[in-house]
Protein backbone atom coordinates (compact mmCIF):
# COMPACT_ATOMS: atom_id res chain seq x y z
CA UNK A 1 0.00 0.00 0.00
CA UNK A 2 1.23 3.74 -0.31
CA UNK A 3 2.60 5.09 2.61
CA UNK A 4 4.80 7.96 3.71
CA UNK A 5 7.84 7.08 5.70
CA UNK A 6 10.35 8.90 7.77
CA UNK A 7 13.91 7.54 7.02
CA UNK A 8 15.58 9.02 9.55
CA UNK A 9 15.14 12.78 11.33
CA UNK A 10 15.09 15.63 9.94
CA UNK A 11 13.75 17.98 7.84
CA UNK A 12 10.13 17.51 5.61
CA UNK A 13 12.19 15.93 2.58
CA UNK A 14 12.76 13.02 4.80
CA UNK A 15 8.81 12.16 4.42
CA UNK A 16 9.64 10.24 1.69
CA UNK A 17 6.13 7.79 -0.29
CA UNK A 18 6.88 4.56 -0.25
CA UNK A 19 4.78 1.07 -0.90
CA UNK A 20 4.91 -0.92 2.71
CA UNK A 21 2.77 -3.73 3.37
CA UNK A 22 -0.81 -3.12 4.93
CA UNK A 23 -1.38 -3.61 8.77
CA UNK A 24 -3.66 -6.56 9.84
CA UNK A 25 -5.74 -5.78 12.29
CA UNK A 26 -5.28 -7.58 15.80
CA UNK A 27 -7.57 -8.46 18.87
CA UNK A 28 -10.15 -5.41 19.44
CA UNK A 29 -9.21 -3.56 15.93
CA UNK A 30 -10.59 -2.79 12.41
CA UNK A 31 -8.83 -2.04 9.23
CA UNK A 32 -9.85 1.55 7.61
CA UNK A 33 -9.38 2.60 4.49
CA UNK A 34 -7.99 5.78 4.49
CA UNK A 35 -9.78 8.50 2.75
CA UNK A 36 -8.12 11.88 4.15
CA UNK A 37 -5.80 11.82 7.30
CA UNK A 38 -5.00 15.33 9.44
CA UNK A 39 -1.00 16.81 10.15
CA UNK A 40 -0.53 17.68 13.43
CA UNK A 41 2.75 19.30 15.13
CA UNK A 42 2.98 16.13 16.77
CA UNK A 43 3.66 14.70 13.37
CA UNK A 44 6.40 17.28 12.79
CA UNK A 45 8.05 16.34 16.29
CA UNK A 46 7.99 12.56 14.96
CA UNK A 47 9.66 13.42 11.69
CA UNK A 48 12.11 15.82 13.48
CA UNK A 49 12.75 12.74 16.01
CA UNK A 50 11.56 14.47 19.55
CA UNK A 51 8.20 12.71 19.46
CA UNK A 52 8.74 8.94 18.99
CA UNK A 53 5.39 6.88 18.85
CA UNK A 54 4.54 4.80 21.68
CA UNK A 55 5.48 1.11 21.87
CA UNK A 56 3.50 -1.25 19.71
CA UNK A 57 2.40 1.70 17.59
CA UNK A 58 2.85 2.54 13.90
CA UNK A 59 5.86 3.67 12.83
CA UNK A 60 4.58 5.65 10.50
CA UNK A 61 3.10 9.73 11.01
CA UNK A 62 -0.28 10.16 11.34
CA UNK A 63 -2.84 10.70 14.30
CA UNK A 64 -5.82 10.97 12.72
CA UNK A 65 -8.20 9.31 9.82
CA UNK A 66 -10.88 9.11 7.99
CA UNK A 67 -12.74 6.69 5.96
CA UNK A 68 -14.39 3.05 5.65
CA UNK A 69 -14.03 0.18 7.21
CA UNK A 70 -12.20 -2.61 5.40
CA UNK A 71 -12.51 -4.98 7.91
CA UNK A 72 -12.84 -6.16 11.45
CA UNK A 73 -10.48 -7.82 13.53
CA UNK A 74 -11.23 -10.29 16.02
CA UNK A 75 -12.90 -9.98 18.94
CA UNK A 76 -15.34 -6.80 17.23
CA UNK A 77 -17.91 -8.63 15.93
CA UNK A 78 -20.23 -7.38 18.44
CA UNK A 79 -19.12 -3.47 19.17
CA UNK A 80 -21.52 -2.19 16.62
CA UNK A 81 -19.56 -1.59 13.39
CA UNK A 82 -19.95 -2.91 10.06
CA UNK A 83 -17.44 -3.24 7.25
CA UNK A 84 -18.69 -0.43 4.87
CA UNK A 85 -19.05 2.49 7.51
CA UNK A 86 -18.21 5.58 7.13
CA UNK A 87 -15.66 6.67 9.93
CA UNK A 88 -13.08 8.84 11.34
CA UNK A 89 -10.63 7.67 14.40
CA UNK A 90 -7.98 8.74 16.65
CA UNK A 91 -4.84 6.83 16.12
CA UNK A 92 -1.35 6.25 18.19
CA UNK A 93 -0.15 6.16 14.22
CA UNK A 94 -0.12 4.97 11.21
CA UNK A 95 -2.62 7.65 9.61
CA UNK A 96 -0.37 8.57 6.41
CA UNK A 97 -1.17 5.66 4.51
CA UNK A 98 -4.25 3.71 2.76
CA UNK A 99 -5.20 1.98 5.02
CA UNK A 100 -4.57 1.64 8.97
CA UNK A 101 -5.42 -0.84 11.96
CA UNK A 102 -7.29 0.95 14.46
CA UNK A 103 -8.53 0.08 18.31
CA UNK A 104 -12.45 0.04 17.68
CA UNK A 105 -12.99 1.94 20.96
CA UNK A 106 -11.34 5.16 19.04
CA UNK A 107 -13.87 5.17 16.04
CA UNK A 108 -16.10 7.54 15.70
CA UNK A 109 -18.83 8.14 13.54
CA UNK A 110 -18.63 10.83 10.68
CA UNK A 111 -20.86 13.37 12.01
CA UNK A 112 -24.10 14.05 10.06
CA UNK A 113 -23.69 17.24 7.38
CA UNK A 114 -19.55 16.63 7.53
CA UNK A 115 -18.14 15.10 4.39
CA UNK A 116 -16.17 11.62 4.80
CA UNK A 117 -12.62 14.11 3.70
CA UNK A 118 -13.38 16.68 6.04
CA UNK A 119 -13.90 14.39 9.25
CA UNK A 120 -10.16 13.93 9.16
CA UNK A 121 -9.81 17.35 10.86
CA UNK A 122 -12.08 16.16 13.82
CA UNK A 123 -10.81 13.64 15.97
CA UNK A 124 -7.18 14.44 17.65
CA UNK A 125 -8.30 18.26 18.48
CA UNK A 126 -11.91 17.18 19.67
CA UNK A 127 -10.37 14.70 22.11
CA UNK A 128 -7.31 16.93 22.83
CA UNK A 129 -9.73 19.91 23.43
CA UNK A 130 -11.84 17.53 25.78
CA UNK A 131 -9.91 16.08 27.58
CA UNK A 132 -7.86 18.62 28.26
CA UNK A 133 -10.35 21.97 29.00
CA UNK A 134 -13.15 19.38 30.16
CA UNK A 135 -11.69 16.26 31.92
CA UNK A 136 -8.34 17.77 33.42
CA UNK A 137 -9.06 21.42 33.89
CA UNK A 138 -12.63 21.24 34.66
CA UNK A 139 -13.66 24.19 32.44
CA UNK A 140 -16.76 25.67 33.70
CA UNK A 141 -19.66 28.13 32.59
CA UNK A 142 -18.50 31.50 34.26
CA UNK A 143 -15.19 31.35 33.52
CA UNK A 144 -12.20 32.51 31.48
CA UNK A 145 -9.58 30.18 29.53
CA UNK A 146 -6.45 31.62 27.58
CA UNK A 147 -5.89 29.71 24.61
CA UNK A 148 -2.41 30.05 23.22
CA UNK A 149 -2.72 29.78 19.50
CA UNK A 150 -6.14 30.31 19.00
CA UNK A 151 -5.83 30.05 15.29
CA UNK A 152 -4.20 26.49 15.53
CA UNK A 153 -5.91 23.42 15.01
CA UNK A 154 -6.20 22.67 18.06
CA UNK A 155 -7.16 26.73 19.41
CA UNK A 156 -9.94 26.76 16.26
CA UNK A 157 -11.46 23.67 17.84
CA UNK A 158 -10.94 25.10 21.69
CA UNK A 159 -12.67 28.42 21.46
CA UNK A 160 -15.61 26.45 19.84
CA UNK A 161 -15.89 23.89 22.46
CA UNK A 162 -15.34 26.62 25.49
CA UNK A 163 -17.90 29.00 23.87
CA UNK A 164 -20.95 25.62 23.68
CA UNK A 165 -19.54 25.08 27.56
CA UNK A 166 -20.26 29.00 28.74
CA UNK A 167 -16.74 30.24 28.61
CA UNK A 168 -15.33 33.87 28.04
CA UNK A 169 -12.57 32.56 25.32
CA UNK A 170 -9.16 34.67 25.69
CA UNK A 171 -6.54 34.00 22.75
CA UNK A 172 -2.98 34.98 21.56
CA UNK A 173 -2.16 34.91 18.12
CA UNK A 174 0.16 36.55 15.98
CA UNK A 175 -1.06 38.31 13.19
CA UNK A 176 -4.66 40.91 12.74
CA UNK A 177 -5.65 37.94 10.01
CA UNK A 178 -5.35 34.99 12.68
CA UNK A 179 -7.30 37.23 15.56
CA UNK A 180 -10.07 37.86 13.54
CA UNK A 181 -10.29 34.48 12.43
CA UNK A 182 -10.70 33.89 16.28
CA UNK A 183 -12.83 36.44 17.09
CA UNK A 184 -15.50 35.11 14.02
CA UNK A 185 -15.77 31.55 15.71
CA UNK A 186 -16.62 33.22 19.18
CA UNK A 187 -13.59 34.58 20.85
CA UNK A 188 -14.16 37.66 23.32
CA UNK A 189 -10.31 38.57 24.24
CA UNK A 190 -7.99 38.79 20.86
CA UNK A 191 -3.93 38.94 22.16
CA UNK A 192 -1.49 39.70 19.49
CA UNK A 193 1.44 38.24 21.09
CA UNK A 194 3.95 39.97 18.96
CA UNK A 195 2.75 43.38 20.32
CA UNK A 196 1.03 42.64 23.66
CA UNK A 197 1.66 41.54 26.77
CA UNK A 198 -1.40 38.46 26.97
CA UNK A 199 -0.81 38.78 30.89
CA UNK A 200 -1.22 42.14 31.12
CA UNK A 201 -4.46 41.78 28.91
CA UNK A 202 -6.04 39.16 30.15
CA UNK A 203 -5.98 40.66 33.48
CA UNK A 204 -7.54 43.74 32.13
CA UNK A 205 -10.39 41.63 30.43
CA UNK A 206 -10.83 40.14 33.86
CA UNK A 207 -10.58 43.29 36.12
CA UNK A 208 -7.20 41.85 37.53
CA UNK A 209 -8.62 38.25 38.52
CA UNK A 210 -6.66 36.43 35.61
CA UNK A 211 -7.62 33.64 33.69
CA UNK A 212 -9.18 30.25 35.25
CA UNK A 213 -7.98 28.11 32.57
CA UNK A 214 -4.74 28.00 30.52
CA UNK A 215 -4.55 25.73 27.57
CA UNK A 216 -0.99 26.07 26.44
CA UNK A 217 1.01 24.68 23.52
CA UNK A 218 4.44 26.68 24.34
CA UNK A 219 5.94 25.24 27.56
CA UNK A 220 8.94 26.22 29.29
CA UNK A 221 8.95 29.99 27.85
CA UNK A 222 6.05 30.80 28.63
CA UNK A 223 5.65 29.22 32.21
CA UNK A 224 6.32 31.76 34.85
CA UNK A 225 4.08 34.35 32.82
CA UNK A 226 1.13 31.70 32.56
CA UNK A 227 1.28 31.65 36.45
CA UNK A 228 1.23 35.32 36.13
CA UNK A 229 -2.20 35.14 34.22
CA UNK A 230 -3.92 32.11 36.28
CA UNK A 231 -6.22 33.45 38.61
CA UNK A 232 -6.97 32.12 42.30
CA UNK A 233 -8.09 28.37 41.99
CA UNK A 234 -6.67 28.45 38.23
CA UNK A 235 -5.83 25.75 36.15
CA UNK A 236 -2.95 25.54 33.53
CA UNK A 237 -2.65 22.92 30.92
CA UNK A 238 0.28 22.42 29.06
CA UNK A 239 0.03 20.22 26.02
CA UNK A 240 2.92 21.06 24.26
CA UNK A 241 6.66 22.26 24.00
CA UNK A 242 7.42 24.65 21.30
CA UNK A 243 9.02 27.64 23.47
CA UNK A 244 11.50 24.80 25.94
CA UNK A 245 11.40 22.00 28.18
CA UNK A 246 12.74 23.37 31.25
CA UNK A 247 11.76 26.50 33.43
CA UNK A 248 12.10 27.77 36.43
CA UNK A 249 8.43 27.39 38.21
CA UNK A 250 7.89 29.75 41.30
CA UNK A 251 5.98 27.68 44.43
CA UNK A 252 5.82 30.33 46.42
CA UNK A 253 3.09 32.54 43.54
CA UNK A 254 1.67 29.14 42.89
CA UNK A 255 0.55 28.05 46.31
CA UNK A 256 -0.74 31.63 46.73
CA UNK A 257 -3.19 31.23 44.11
CA UNK A 258 -4.05 27.78 44.85
CA UNK A 259 -2.63 27.09 41.28
CA UNK A 260 -2.29 23.91 39.21
CA UNK A 261 -0.04 22.86 36.47
CA UNK A 262 -1.48 19.98 34.70
CA UNK A 263 0.73 18.20 32.05
CA UNK A 264 -0.81 15.87 29.73
CA UNK A 265 -0.56 13.77 26.27
CA UNK A 266 -2.92 12.19 24.20
CA UNK A 267 -0.85 9.88 22.32
CA UNK A 268 1.00 8.43 25.02
CA UNK A 269 -2.32 7.35 27.00
CA UNK A 270 -3.74 3.77 27.19
CA UNK A 271 -6.19 2.24 24.79
CA UNK A 272 -8.70 2.31 27.76
CA UNK A 273 -8.06 5.35 28.25
CA UNK A 274 -8.41 7.04 24.68
CA UNK A 275 -11.57 5.04 24.05
CA UNK A 276 -12.97 6.91 27.21
CA UNK A 277 -12.17 10.38 25.93
CA UNK A 278 -13.12 9.14 22.42
CA UNK A 279 -16.82 8.08 24.38
CA UNK A 280 -17.32 11.75 25.53
CA UNK A 281 -16.30 13.34 22.60
CA UNK A 282 -19.03 11.14 20.53
CA UNK A 283 -21.81 11.90 23.64
CA UNK A 284 -21.34 15.94 24.24
CA UNK A 285 -18.89 17.56 21.13
CA UNK A 286 -20.20 15.13 18.05
CA UNK A 287 -23.89 17.06 18.89
CA UNK A 288 -22.50 20.39 18.88
CA UNK A 289 -20.77 19.69 15.45
CA UNK A 290 -24.21 18.12 13.92
CA UNK A 291 -26.47 20.95 15.53
CA UNK A 292 -24.03 23.61 13.39
CA UNK A 293 -22.35 25.16 16.82
CA UNK A 294 -18.84 23.56 16.66
CA UNK A 295 -17.71 23.25 12.56
CA UNK A 296 -14.55 22.51 11.14
CA UNK A 297 -12.00 25.00 10.32
CA UNK A 298 -9.48 23.58 7.03
CA UNK A 299 -6.86 25.67 5.61
CA UNK A 300 -5.36 23.39 3.58
CA UNK A 301 -5.06 20.16 1.47
CA UNK A 302 -2.38 18.10 0.09
CA UNK A 303 -2.38 14.51 -1.28
CA UNK A 304 -0.54 12.20 -0.05
CA UNK A 305 2.57 12.10 -1.81
CA UNK A 306 3.18 15.90 -0.90
CA UNK A 307 3.03 15.25 2.80
CA UNK A 308 6.39 17.50 3.22
CA UNK A 309 4.98 20.55 1.62
CA UNK A 310 2.02 19.67 4.24
CA UNK A 311 4.43 20.03 6.56
CA UNK A 312 6.30 22.99 5.69
CA UNK A 313 3.17 24.89 5.27
CA UNK A 314 2.64 23.63 9.47
CA UNK A 315 5.98 24.98 10.24
CA UNK A 316 5.48 28.27 8.37
CA UNK A 317 2.82 28.73 10.49
CA UNK A 318 0.38 30.89 8.66
CA UNK A 319 -2.55 28.45 8.69
CA UNK A 320 -5.63 28.46 10.82
CA UNK A 321 -7.41 25.57 11.27
CA UNK A 322 -6.34 22.55 10.05
CA UNK A 323 -4.14 21.00 7.04
CA UNK A 324 -5.09 17.60 5.29
CA UNK A 325 -4.13 15.11 3.42
CA UNK A 326 -5.95 13.72 0.41
CA UNK A 327 -5.38 9.97 0.67
CA UNK A 328 -7.69 8.92 -2.28
CA UNK A 329 -6.67 11.74 -4.01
Amino acid sequence: MRAITINEPGDPDVLVPAEVDPPVPGEGEVLVDVVAAGVNRADVQQRKGYYPPPKGASPLPGLEVSGTIAALGPGTDDAGWAVGDEVCALLAGGGYAEQVAVPVGQLLPVPSGISLADAAALPEVACTVWSNLVLEAGLGEGETVLLHGGSSGIGTMAIQVARQLGARVAVTAGSADKLEACRELGADVLVNYREQDFVEEVRAATDGRGADVILDVVGAKYLARNVDALSPDGRLVVIGLLGGTKAELNLGQLLSKRGRVIATSLRSRSTAGKAEIVAAVREHVWPWIEAGAVRTVIQSRYPLEQAAEAHREMEASGHVGKILLDVRA
